[in-house]
């Protein structure tokens, strides 16, 4: 892992990139010297680690006491996609306009971009362990929900994950979501255009956490109100501190 650049923010939160083979990356650090325990901030597939709500998220758990890690997996961001995520997507955006149904779209892509981007998350969980100042146990945190059901089953040192239900996850997945044991907080937008509540609430029903907390708010998509922050911290608190 090589850092390209860094910067103290207002709060005292360092906010740095890497690069890890080919893999480009943030991390937010918080100001205590003290070993924080590790958050995986994943944006949802496609947007790019920048993204400004992620960034806000990110910055502010790390503010909170935690080392927060973002990256831009393969076709995600500045990074190639495929000659088939490119058609993919054309037909998404072809079908979008002309009002057609899209599930079938979405399940054509988001499996491989899940199959690929899970070895770079583990790659770089391993690359981010062996940091001094950095330290379990480990949460996932973000609107890539099909990722985090991945890796929630497949990463052990994930101890906690807090899903955004607001992306699709492809029909394999949500019958991997019933082996996810761990604690979680699960947000659904109940007005969600782009994500049917009934689907978002069988995915809640099948995952087999026993501990598991819903939170549902009125609006769209991008409406999820700024209060789920601190709640979304305190749920860290609970199961990594």
């Amino acid at each position: 892992m090589r850092f390209t650049s860094e910067q103290r923010l207002d709060n005292g939160v360092l906010e740095r990139e890497f690069i890890l083979g080919e893999i480009p990356g943030t991390l937010w650090t918080p100001e205590s010297a003290a070993p924080a325990p590790l958050v995986l901030m994943a944006h949802n597939n496609g947007l790019p680690k920048a993204e400004p709500r992620l960034v806000a998220r990110a910055r502010y758990t790390a503010a909170r006491g935690y080392t927060v890690a973002t990256i831009d997996a393969a076709g995600c961001g500045d990074r190639p996609r495929s000659a088939a995520d490119e058609e993919a997507r054309a037909e998404l955006r072809r079908a979008v306009r002309a009002g057609e149904p899209v599930d079938e779209i979405f399940e054509s892509f988001i499996g491989p971009l899940v199959d690929n981007a899970v070895p770079e998350w583990r790659a770089t969980l391993d690359a981010l362990l062996a940091l001094p100042g950095i330290d379990g146990p480990v949460g996932y945190s973000g609107g890539w929900t099909a990722l985090g059901i991945r890796l929630a089953g497949a990463e052990p040192r994930i101890a906690a994950a807090g899903f955004f239900a607001g992306g699709y996850v492809p029909r394999a997945l949500r019958e991997e979501a019933r082996r996810v044991t761990i604690p979680l907080l699960f947000l659904v937008q109940w007005d969600d255009e782009g994500n049917p509540r009934q689907r978002a609430l069988d995915l809640f029903d099948a995952f087999g956490s026993k501990e598991k907390t819903l939170h549902a708010n009125l609006g769209g998509h991008t409406g999820t109100p700024p209060f789920e922050l601190e709640d979304g911290c305190r749920f860290l608190d609970r199961h990594l501190k």
